[in-house]
Parts: C-alpha cells; sequence; structure tokens
C-alpha cells in the first residue's frame, strides 16, 4: 500500500525494510509523458536525486525541439536542472519485477536564457509546481480546494481497419471474446468482459494510492470512465498523471491499447477529463454557501472567472489539433462556455448537492490534457472572478447549451491567439510559460497540419 511518507529519512529507511533495488524518478512534461531515470537503490540512497537536461520542458509532444524555444529560452548549452523528490509521492511500481519504487520530482534550476537577457527559474515553467504555486495563492486568500476527477478512456487494438480506423478491443474475461458491435452504453456486461484488464489496474491503484471509487462503459464503444474519491488537488493530479501511465501499460499486457486522445472515432463522442471542485474557508465552511443555506455570489463569480478566460483556457484544456474535433459535437462535449444546475450540456455545471456540499464541475477539460495545468488554471481562473468580483453570463438549466454569446475558439490556432492575451491565464501561470507554451503549441501545430495522421501516431500513446 501507499506508505504515506513526509521525510527523506521515513523514504530511505522504507525503501531498505521493503527490499527495493530501483528507484524510478521522474517529473511531468507539458503533456502526460511522465520523463525521468531509473537508479539503482544504492546510487538513488547517495544522491537523493538526480540532474537532467533542462531542455526537457522544452520539448514537444514528439520530442522534437522548438527553434523558437531555444533561441529564446532554454541555452543551447543544455544546462542541467536538478529533480528533487517529494517523499510524500514514493510508492512501489506494482508493474515491476524487480522491487523498484517510483516518486515524483519538483525541479531546481536557474540559467540566463538563450536570449542572454533574463534569468529563467524553472520552477516556473514546471507542470506540478505551477500547481503548487496556485493552491499556495488559493491558501493566501483564505481557501483550500477539494477536487474529484472523472477520467474517460478508450480500449482499443493495434490493428487498424481497412479504412484506417481503430478497432474497438474485444473483451478478455473468456476464451470466447466479448465483441462490441454496437453502443453498449452503461453496460455492465461489456464492462465485465474486460475485468481480467481491470481487476489488474484496480490493484496496481492501491499500491500507488490513486482513490479510484468505481468504473463503467461510457457512451461510445469501447469506452470506459473511472470515477476518484475526493482529495486535495495536487495529490489528484499526481493520481491521474500516474493513473494514465498504469492503463496505458496494463492494456498493452492484455492485448490492447488505452488511449486518452480526445476523439479516437469521428463519429463517437471524445474523451473528457470532467473535474468536481469544492473549497473551504479557515473555518471549514463552504464559501459557495450562504447562512441562509443558499447560493453564495461566491460562486457565481468563481464561475465568472471561469466564463471569463473560457476562450483563452481551451488552448490548455484542448492542446492538440485533434482535441478540437471532440468540441465540435455538442450533444457529446460542451461546446459553449455557459453554465447552469443539473445540466450536462453546459461547460460549468452545477450538480445538486446539500448546502455544505456545495461544489462546481468544469466540463470542458479532454482527457489529454495536463493533469495538473488543468487544476492550476480552474483554480486560478475561479480565484480571480471572486477576487474581481466577475458576473457570469445568464443561467441556462433547462435547455441544451447553444449560445453563440459562448462560443469556444474552432481549433488551436484561434484559442492560442486568446491564450497570449488573456490576463487571467496571465495572472494565473506567469509571463514565463505562456510564452514557453505559445512557443511549443505553435511549433506543434505546424506538425500537425502537416501530417493528417498525426494523432494516431503520436497522441494514441502520449495524450
Amino acid at each position: 500500500m501507499h506508505p504515506h511518507l513526509s521525510t527523506a529519512d521515513e523514504a530511505l529507511a522504507w525503501l531498505e525494510a521493503n527490499g527495493i533495488r530501483r528507484v524510478e524518478l521522474v517529473f511531468a512534461d507539458l503533456t502526460s509523458v511522465a520523463r525521468g531515470k531509473i537508479l539503482g537503490t544504492a546510487s538513488f540512497l547517495e544522491t537523493a536525486g538526480a540532474k537532467m537536461p533542462s531542455l526537457l520542458l522544452g520539448l514537444t509532444v514528439t520530442g522534437g525541439e522548438p527553434e523558437a524555444v531555444f533561441d529564446r529560452i532554454f541555452p543551447q548549452t543544455f544546462p542541467d536542472m536538478a529533480l528533487r523528490p517529494d517523499w510524500s509521492t514514493l510508492v512501489r511500481d506494482p508493474l515491476a519485477k524487480v522491487p523498484t519504487a517510483s516518486i515524483l520530482c519538483d525541479i531546481e534550476a536557474r540559467f540566463t536564457a538563450a536570449d542572454g537577457q533574463r534569468q529563467v527559474n524553472v520552477a516556473e515553467l514546471a507542470p506540478r509546481q505551477l500547481l503548487k504555486q496556485m493552491l499556495n495563492r488559493l491558501a493566501a486568500a483564505g481557501y483550500r480546494a477539494r477536487v474529484a476527477p472523472e477520467l474517460e478512456f478508450f480500449l482499443v487494438h493495434e490493428q487498424r481497419n481497412a479504412d484506417g480506423s481503430l478497432q474497438v478491443a474485444h473483451g478478455m474475461s473468456a476464451r470466447v471474446p466479448h465483441v462490441e458491435s454496437s453502443h453498449d452504453v452503461s453496460s455492465a456486461e461489456t464492462a465485465a468482459s474486460f475485468a481480467p484488464f481491470f481487476d489488474d489496474l484496480w490493484d496496481a491503484c492501491e499500491v500507488q494510492g490513486i482513490p479510484i471509487t468505481g468504473y463503467g462503459h461510457e457512451a461510445a464503444t469501447g469506452q470506459y470512465e473511472v470515477n476518484f474519491g475526493p482529495g486535495e488537488p495536487l495529490a489528484q493530479a499526481d493520481a491521474v498523471f500516474r493513473f494514465k501511465r498504469l492503463a496505458r501499460e496494463l492494456a498493452r499486457r492484455h492485448g490492447c491499447r488505452a488511449t486518452f486522445m480526445a476523439k479516437p472515432y469521428l463519429q463517437e463522442p471524445g474523451t473528457g477529463m470532467h473535474w468536481h471542485i469544492s473549497l473551504s474557508d479557515v473555518g471549514g465552511n463552504n464559501p459557495f454557501t450562504d447562512s441562509d443555506g443558499s447560493a453564495h455570489p461566491r460562486l457565481r463569480h468563481f464561475v465568472g472567472g471561469w466564463q471569463a478566460s473560457a476562450r483563452a483556457s481551451i488552448a490548455i484544456l484542448a492542446p492538440y489539433v485533434h482535441s478540437y474535433v471532440r468540441l465540435q459535437r455538442p450533444d457529446a462535449a460542451p461546446a459553449s462556455a455557459e453554465w447552469g444546475y443539473d445540466n450536462r450540456t453546459v461547460a460549468f455545471r452545477i450538480p445538486h448537492s446539500d448546502p455544505a456540499n456545495r461544489r462546481l464541475e468544469h466540463r470542458l477539460p479532454g482527457g489529454d490534457a495536463n493533469p495538473y495545468l488543468s487544476l492550476a488554471l480552474m483554480i486560478g481562473a475561479g480565484l480571480s472572478g471572486m477576487q474581481q468580483r466577475l458576473e457570469p453570463g445568464p443561467e441556462t438549466s433547462d435547455r441544451p447549451a447553444v449560445s453563440a454569446a459562448g462560443a469556444l475558439p474552432l481549433n488551436l490556432a484561434q484559442a492560442l491567439d486568446e491564450w497570449e492575451r488573456c490576463p487571467i491565464m496571465l495572472e494565473t501561470f506567469g509571463a514565463p510559460f505562456v510564452e514557453l507554451y505559445t512557443l511549443i503549441k505553435r511549433h506543434e501545430l505546424d506538425e500537425q497540419e502537416a501530417d493528417p495522421d498525426f494523432a494516431l501516431k503520436h497522441l494514441l500513446d502520449r495524450s
């Protein structure tokens, strides 16, 4: 089980007591790719960390090195950055044959930018540390957050159909595989046919302290959703980051592939990563609830911050050209930045709940979005909304959300234009990250538009 360690001495004692022979040190890049290295335990005990080239934070999803990034930000001398373990994240690797542990790292490095004019602090560019900075800002305002994700993914076969499309994975519970030939929405039988995969996945999640509470078949063929119990935002982002790795590797071991790309099938609903968010103040009270039990104006203002930054935030929540195909089908994903009560067609939903548990659901992120950046964005934009008392547009609770006034960008190029000039995004992430993200994504934009097979070639396993 997850050891729940808090100091280096506790962590090192746990490694020795459990006969751990290797330690994997990883950090999250701008995508869902875990980057890092594996050390023998003796070497890890000696160094309690590692060094890697800082250029790793300037890579595209394909591992490319955009010229603009290395002309303006990262020096071509490729200076080192230090990986500093977060001891609370030390867990056993449940899939390794040799006793192995895995630990998430923050990054330390400062150097002169490639343009020779600025000092770069790598902590301002690393997704996990950006979320930590946002949580510190939230705490300074007197609040704490609890969040719970709902994460969707598809199980597919390696072999494609004759037209180049993906094949839906067949169930694996019996000698005769279960074939999903039509939409088995919420089918317990279809979900049960993948029991060998989900049993192993659930067991692996328990070892790593990933708080999944259930799973089920979703609306599209081959699509599944996993629910997480509520928790502290950084731990939940860590959990999603690790869950994706476990799902992908275990699917491969069971003869199929798990993918979080936004739209594996163009005629089917896409992959979402919805987040439920609640706040508490220093007294443990819900700031979204007034003294008489009604919704406090802060709830509207939080939504107002989301709405005011929605067109820019899509650059994070839909990070690839392919991601926008998901947003162009309003019956399966929000197509405009509207809000309302218990309405699953809006981007920002207020689920029915008692006053003490009043919360919001952000439904824009795709399964291909970075969980750290997504949460930093949601918390930062909502906090800005409360602090500036931003009022949202009219509530949409009794009809499908199709408002042209809240229309989202139609493609990544439009979203990046909004992202660069949005004051809430600048306040949330800071100018250094806004610049880096823009340069990387504009380079990827050119790559994706030049290759019609980019999504299946590069995003199937990396989104």
